[in-house]
């Protein structure tokens, strides 16, 4: 009997092998070239190639190596499979793009004085590979595995775990390139840290509006009928006052913002509204996982 893999499967390894090709190539594509420096333990195996001429594929791999025991403890077999895979990959797709420029068959981007475009599309590429890898449940090795394992243990932001230990491991690289390097690099990983927050959170962005008015099931009933949302009746009891109260909570797409505002407005002029933002909507009526 033919089984096929759940789509759950295919989209994760769809991201890890779209993430750590990306990567590869921005790696070999913007940062090589330009003498520039990366952060994290591939930065490790940049220097190292820089001062060695070592392979960056070879010197990532081996470096990775002893923190796969520090992730199988803590992320669990399922997460270290895509960990492992994304680091065979990406040292895979490294030594791919090296003989592509080797061979002349990819020409790097090079450039002697706009170094801002160069760490602007950098950032972009390597933080758009790193994000895919990430969305996939795998990393690339490196500290990219205590970033994980952090944002597990504590929620911290993953994109500001690897800009704190990018800048630690590039404020050492001082001692073996010139400092305006560095500086250009530390925008690139800046960069590169907004765009992996950007695809964590969902490129889906919506506003969750808190809402307390007169009336509050009259105007449950509108928004239902007008936007087709669902609405949440929470009660609740004003602090000052001590009366009861019933606030409305309700999730709607940006392009919907400006309707609500105008249906509570019109329902009543004296309404307390908060809108929060609102990343990677999963449910009816929105993105479904």
């Amino acid at each position: 009997m033919n089984k096929t893999l759940p789509w759950s499967t295919v989209r994760s390894w769809s991201l890890l092998l779209a993430g750590t090709a990306l990567y590869a190539f921005g790696l070999q594509y913007f940062i090589i070239p330009n003498l520039l420096m990366e952060g994290g333990v591939t930065g490790v195996a940049v220097l190292l190639n820089y001062a060695l001429n070592i392979p960056v594929w070879l010197s990532s791999l081996v470096i990775n190596l002893p923190l796969f025991l520090l992730g199988w403890r803590q992320l669990g077999r399922h997460a270290m499979l895509y960990t492992l895979a994304g680091t065979l990959l990406l040292s895979l797709f490294l030594w791919i793009a090296e003989l592509l420029v080797d061979h002349g068959w990819l020409t790097p981007f090079q450039s002697e004085s706009d170094f801002m475009l160069v760490v602007l599309y950098a950032g972009v590429t390597l933080g758009t590979g790193l994000g895919l890898v990430f969305r996939a449940g795998g990393t690339t090795g490196g500290v990219d595995i205590i970033a994980r394992i952090l944002h597990r243990l504590r929620g911290w932001s993953m994109g500001q775990i690897i800009l704190s230990l990018d800048v630690l491991i590039l404020s050492a690289s001082l001692l073996f390139i010139p400092k305006e390097k560095v500086l250009y690099t530390l925008v690139s990983v800046f960069i590169a840290s907004k765009i992996i927050d950007f695809i964590q959170e969902g490129a889906y962005a919506a506003k969750a509006f808190t809402i307390i008015c007169e009336n509050p099931d009259e105007l449950a009933k509108n928004i239902t009928k007008e936007l087709d949302r669902g609405v949440t009746l929470m009660p609740a009891v004003g602090a000052y006052s001590g009366n009861q109260k019933t606030v409305i909570y309700c999730v709607v797409s940006r392009f919907e913002i400006r309707k609500l505002k105008s249906l509570v407005r019109l329902h009543d002029r004296r309404a307390f509204i908060v809108i929060n933002d609102v990343h990677d909507v999963l449910g009816e009526g929105f993105r479904e996982e």
